[in-house]
């Protein structure tokens, strides 16, 4: 019976090609193009934000903390982004519960994160997407996306490594006496 799940399972492409990014990170964000035009959002500025990865197998939580936590949290509504990892890319995205109107359009805006982690280091992009109810009210702010770059480390990692002892198969001189 094992040897049949074995074989669906290959035959179905299952496998766990993927790399483990949970930890918690130091992150850089930067902002870049502001499509959907955010108050306060000056191309180039950066600014530093902690971000916890949690990973089950290749399920990830990314819950943002400190201050990063609160901004997400005024503008978007939320600031834990889910999602999976397949290889070393990541894609999460957070579904926005903030709404805001300008007439008969009713809109929310969504996190969608695209990352890249290379060793301890996770690069990407940090889009926001705007979802509206499709009012023609809507035309200024349908489709628009703003978004950061950032870079984030954590702490180096020892995944299963042997550090090999001295080599003892060498002689060695005898001790002399002084």
């Amino acid at each position: 019976m094992r040897a049949l799940v074995l074989v669906a399972c290959a035959a179905a492409g299952c496998s766990n090609d993927y790399a483990d990014a949970s930890g918690d990170y130091t992150v850089t964000v930067t902002n870049r193009d502001n499509a959907c035009n955010f108050g306060n959002w000056t191309p180039g500025d950066s600014a530093a934000a902690s971000v916890t990865l949690s990973q089950n197998r290749n399920n990830v939580l990314a819950q943002v903390t400190g201050l990063g936590a609160l901004v997400l949290e005024a503008s978007i509504g939320g600031h834990a982004f889910t999602g999976k990892i397949e290889g070393d890319d990541l894609a999460l995205n957070l579904f926005g519960t903030r709404t805001s109107s300008s007439g008969n359009c009713t809109y929310t805006f969504n996190g969608e994160i695209h990352a890249t982690l290379d060793g301890d280091t996770l690069t990407g992009q940090l889009d926001y997407v705007s979802a509206t109810n499709g009012n023609s009210d809507c035309a200024a702010i349908a489709g628009c996306k703003s978004f950061q770059e950032f870079t984030g480390t954590r702490p180096p990692r020892v995944v299963n490594s042997v550090t090999p002892g001295p080599d003892v198969s060498a002689r060695s001189a005898p001790p002399t006496a002084r």
